[in-house]
């Protein structure tokens, strides 16, 4: 087999799992571990992926999707799954906040159509704009400087609004979450001061996100993994991943 012909298989199986080993590589392609150490060394190099101790992941990346229109239709399946997880949390009575995120959008409408009697708290235009409809629901809007992805309302006001609340459950949106580094990320300054705002008025706060933010990255970095009570996503995640959220006492949901 080509070098060209491996490269791609070994980004196949990495895209597919998440993460590949050096020793299974070698076994499967009938080659050296010193062949493929040095095969992962070069798509290191090439952006591809990230050497870890025995094997690589998936290259962490930065897509600059900041707009909700932009994010409303990926990985709709897995928001589904973590919209329920997160739902199966709440208690008729909590009070709950719900920040700027596409996932949070699919747990008001969950919970819309469960008709739970909570109420939410929250600075998202689309979830407003759900609860025009009749609800036993009590929804709580917060103003303050118009973001500039036009989804929602953030800054000094917003984060004084919010001071004032002491929430049950705070449910926070991430762009991404780097478990190594202990860093949780957002797009926007603003964004990620009124998230940090709102962990601090919690009495438990969830960081909400597909998987796949394990690998991405945003541009702010707005908490840090201890800041959280838990994880929810929508699947089982590697040992090495559980052992770092364990280490900074992180649930997974």
């Amino acid at each position: 087999m080509s070098q060209k012909k491996r490269h791609q298989q070994i980004i196949t199986k990495l895209n597919i799992e998440g993460q590949v080993f050096v020793k299974e590589l070698a076994s499967s392609f009938g080659v050296t571990e010193d062949c493929i150490r040095k095969d992962l060394t070069l798509l290191e190099k090439a952006g591809k992926l990230k050497r870890v101790h025995g094997g690589a992941i998936n290259a962490r990346v930065n897509l600059h999707h900041t707009n909700v229109s932009q994010r409303v239709e990926l990985y709709s399946k897995e928001k589904k799954i973590i919209a329920s997880k997160a739902v199966d949390l709440l208690k008729e009575g909590y009070v709950i906040f719900l920040d700027i995120s596409t996932i949070n959008l699919e747990i008001a409408k969950l919970i819309f159509e469960k008709n739970i009697a909570v109420t939410i708290v929250t600075n998202m235009i689309d979830i407003m704009q759900l609860y025009r409809q009749n609800s036993t629901v009590r929804l709580i809007f917060l103003g303050g400087d118009f973001n500039q992805a036009r989804d929602g309302f953030v800054g000094a006001l917003t984060n004084h609004l919010i001071r004032k609340y002491r929430f049950d459950i705070s449910f926070i949106g991430v762009v991404g979450i780097d478990l190594e580094n202990n860093v949780v990320t957002t797009y926007e300054t603003n964004d990620g001061l009124t998230k940090k705002t709102a962990i601090n008025a919690s009495k438990r706060t969830y960081m909400v996100g597909e998987s796949v933010k394990l690998n991405q990255d945003g541009n702010y970095a707005y908490a840090n993994l201890d800041d959280f009570t838990g994880y929810i996503c929508e699947k089982e995640l590697e040992n090495s991943q559980l052992k770092l959220l364990g280490d900074h006492q992180v649930e997974l949901i």
